[in-house]
């Protein structure tokens, strides 16, 4: 139990705050890529293995970390990560050999594990009808972090990367222990007692082989893995495909996160409200609510893309800018209807679904900068949006047939292997 009694809008503030730091301390590297590579001697291809770095625990590690927080409690999963994470952040500052440098700033990649302990956290306080906007508040609010360090970071140090590991270390290592001290796990006792004994290995692996669980966490690849992705490539697909300098396509390149990374609550609240309401928005999936709202975002999403690359080939820069703005906003909502979704389907085992569905979304980040760049040397560099939107589409017809009121009903329950499950068996919520 915390110091004080926690509440649900308390124990949200305390995920959020926690979040928002981790992703601070997440990408606190790429203000300083320029002086790291100068003081290692390091090529342009080093520095893009460094960056590419942060993401490569993701995969794994969420789906890990999610288990972990309905197994041991989201407040001593989060604390420990966060120690972790501070260890390595100042290890970092001293290292002078390269390698140990490398190895010290993959652990601090670590911090991107707390997404999905926070989502467990908060999916523990919240009833059903409120889980989309407080996800979202959660997620949105908390990924806000990656562009506080970018503006605050650099000037508050300069270019002195060392120092500026140093104190984004001991602050890690302030907020893990703050969330110890302040942090319950749910809001009784036998609440937290039965997440526990119900995290087994065998439920594990029944969650990540349902339906749901898979339609979600490739629908969440497309969406968080473009959005990851987008803010790496956007500022070389502006400075290449329309010759702007390197603040003015950075000016640019931030429309897409601002727009993906605010509008998740909004997209979250939608979900809440068409569930509520038992609102059909798509006559053919009636009465599953949550699942006609995921789908029509994860369609936008490609629609968008193909949008893209259509504006981008007429050679005007501010129409495009407004194309990625808006394919940053189909990328948000779709973010906030998925993670609307996933503790409502499994509210018993919501870390463990989190943790998949989070984890199978980082792949995206590795792989459609590659895609992108595959594109543009071989046909133009506004073409990959176009041939990626082509790729993903049996992501979306995955999710159609995932909607269907006869799979939908029992998309926690049935699956693509037979695992047999020692945890609960409960019907999707929120419907």
């Amino acid at each position: 139990m915390g110091l004080i009694r926690m509440t649900r809008w308390r124990t949200l503030a305390l995920a959020t705050a926690g979040f928002n730091f981790s992703v601070i301390v997440w990408f606190s590297f790429a203000p300083f890529t320029g002086p790291i590579g100068d003081d290692f001697g390091l090529s342009l291809a080093d520095v893009a293995v460094l960056a590419s770095a942060a993401i490569w625990i993701s995969p794994p590690g969420r789906a890990v970390a999610g288990w972990l927080a309905d197994r041991f409690g989201a407040s001593n999963v989060f604390g420990a990560v966060l120690a972790v994470v501070g260890v390595s952040s100042v290890a970092s500052a001293y290292a002078t050999d390269y390698v140990v440098f490398f190895a010290a700033r993959l652990a601090v990649a670590t911090a991107g594990l707390t997404f999905v302990v926070g989502v467990q956290h908060v999916a523990q306080w919240f009833p059903d009808e409120q889980l989309g906007l407080a996800q979202g508040l959660y997620a949105g609010l908390g990924n806000t972090g990656a562009a506080v360090g970018a503006l605050a970071l650099p000037r508050l140090f300069g270019t002195d990367w060392r120092s500026a590991f140093v104190v984004t270390g001991v602050g890690a290592l302030a907020m893990g222990a703050l969330y110890l001290l302040l942090g319950t796990d749910a809001p009784s006792e036998s609440t937290a007692a039965e997440n526990a004994e119900n995290a087994t290995l065998s439920s594990w692996l029944h969650i990540a082989t349902r339906y749901g669980v898979v339609a979600l966490a490739l629908g969440y690849a497309l969406s968080f893995g473009l959005e990851i992705s987008m803010n790496s490539w956007l500022p070389t697909y502006f400075r290449e495909g329309f010759g702007t300098d390197l603040v003015v396509a950075s000016t640019f390149a931030a429309a897409f996160p601002l727009a993906s990374g605010l509008l998740r609550p909004i997209s979250g609240y939608v979900s809440d409200r068409l569930a509520r309401g038992e609102t059909n928005v798509l006559p053919w999936f009636t009465g599953r609510y949550r699942e006609q709202w995921t789908l029509i975002c994860v369609s936008t999403v490609v629609a968008a893309m193909v949008l893209l690359t259509a504006v981008g080939l007429t050679g005007n820069v501010l129409p495009t800018v407004a194309a990625v703005g808006l394919v940053g906003l189909c990328c948000g909502f779709t973010n906030g209807a998925i993670f609307a979704q996933v503790p409502a389907m499994f509210p018993d085992r919501s870390g463990a679904a989190a943790g998949i569905v989070g984890g199978v979304g980082t792949v995206g980040g590795i792989a459609f900068p590659v895609a992108f760049a595959s594109v543009a040397d071989v046909w133009t560099i506004h073409g990959g949006y176009a041939v990626v939107a082509v790729v993903v589409v049996p992501i979306v017809a995955l999710n159609a047939w995932v909607a269907r009121p006869e799979i939908a009903a029992r998309a926690n329950v049935d699956g693509f292997v037979s695992v047999e499950s020692e945890g609960p068996q409960v019907e999707p919520g929120g419907d």
